[in-house]
């Protein structure tokens, strides 16, 4: 039987009545691998007491901020999504771990888990599919890494909760954590292409991070990181007495470290400025070094919108001819908050260029791709879509 893709999208707050409309609507047959994703309050306790159950499937799940979206549009209150592969000739594994004490050691044994639940422990997979609790992502692609190297593209997105309260839950058919990571290991059958970008550009300004520690940025060019942004495009308060989220601002005026190029055009991953402190320092979603280059990026609704569309075509021409069965696409959370009222154009958006096939699309709070140097990297306010051949 050639590779079979299915989705499924329900805002429920019962996971028994999502768990008997899959049955419902999908093959008899458990799924080879079923990836889950779902905002915080749309039952997960329920599905993961009967995911349980799924023992000849690799189970993957992770929260999603507000909802999800799928080749049937947006669910952005409560909502709750199913994607699922039906591959009788290839591998998958799935394995979760908590990495709160030593991310880079729990994010190797859940990979090697992984490995070994789909029978192909030493071997370098097509593909990593990642979801990790927010604050650690760097540390969890090293440890994925040091199991199977680093040209095997390692995609996904950090789990989200719907006011970064840390909400936020992984799991697996077995576990579940709130700070954790799962990692599924993808042999398909069919062939594999990825496309991981942002819907910003380049506005011009450029300086250069002279003060920084771990994801505190504290100077630009030897001045106040806050005062510089605001100078630059107004994404950050200065002269706070407190703290201050700068998220919403700075969604469209965002800062972005040049990583390659593609036919002399530079590929930027993106560093999204989240507070303000007194001190004028702003902390961002990504770990920072001193001595790199940043440069103010802009974007707007529309760039926000239609790049979802072109992520997932460059994805879908990555298949050299095949057509794809289905998708799992990676959209930023900040980015789905600053266009929410316009997500379902997104959606349509990724339809149009996949030909209607079934996809899935969770909102994260921090993503995962590999760039143009074949480096995976975790970065903000990113898009990626993996598309599989039929």
């Amino acid at each position: 039987m050639p590779m079979q893709i299915f989705t499924h999208v329900q805002t429920v707050s019962d996971g028994t009545t999502l768990r008997l409309s899959i049955a419902d609507t999908w093959p008899d047959t458990a799924p080879s691998f079923i990836s889950i994703h779902g905002s915080v309050d749309a039952g997960l306790s329920d599905l993961h007491q009967l995911v349980g159950a799924m023992d000849q499937t690799a189970v993957h799940g992770a929260t999603s901020c507000l909802g999800v979206m799928s080749d049937r549009g947006a669910e952005c209150a409560g909502a709750f999504g199913a994607f699922a592969i039906y591959d009788d000739a290839g591998d998958y594994g799935t394995a979760a771990a908590d990495i709160s004490d030593d991310p880079v050691a729990a994010s190797a044994s859940a990979a090697q888990a992984a490995l070994a639940n789909a029978g192909r422990s030493g071997e370098a997979p097509d593909l990593v599919w990642i979801s990790s609790a927010p604050g650690m992502e760097e540390a969890v692609l090293a440890g994925v890494q040091s199991v199977v190297g680093t040209q095997v593209p390692i995609v996904g997105g950090s789990a989200a909760d719907n006011a970064i309260q840390g909400d936020w839950q992984v799991f697996d058919r077995t576990h579940r954590f709130s700070t954790g990571v799962v990692v599924s290991v993808l042999f398909p059958s069919t062939e594999v292409s990825i496309s991981f970008q942002n819907g910003h550009a380049p506005e011009g300004s450029v300086g250069r991070l002279t003060k920084a520690e771990g994801r505190r940025i504290y100077e630009i060019d030897g001045r106040p990181a806050a005062s510089f942004c605001a100078e630059w495009g107004g994404s950050a308060a200065v002269n706070t007495d407190a703290p201050v989220q700068i998220l919403s601002q700075s969604t469209f005026a965002p800062l972005g470290r040049q990583v390659g190029d593609v036919a002399s055009v530079p590929f930027y991953l993106l560093l999204h400025p989240a507070t303000a402190h007194p001190d004028g320092s702003i902390d961002v979603f990504a770990d920072v070094v001193e001595g790199e280059e940043l440069h103010l990026m802009t974007g707007s609704q529309d760039s926000l919108i239609s790049r979802a569309g072109r992520v997932a075509q460059q994805a879908k021409d990555g298949l050299q001819g095949a057509e794809p069965a289905g998708a799992l696409v990676v959209y930023c959370g900040g980015c789905m908050l600053a266009v929410q009222d316009r997500m379902n154009e997104a959606a349509e958006g990724i339809n149009q260029a996949l030909g209607n096939v079934p996809f899935l699309g969770t909102f994260t709070f921090g993503e995962q791709g590999q760039v143009l140097n074949s480096e995976n990297c975790h970065g903000n306010l990113m898009i990626s879509c993996i598309t599989f051949a039929s």
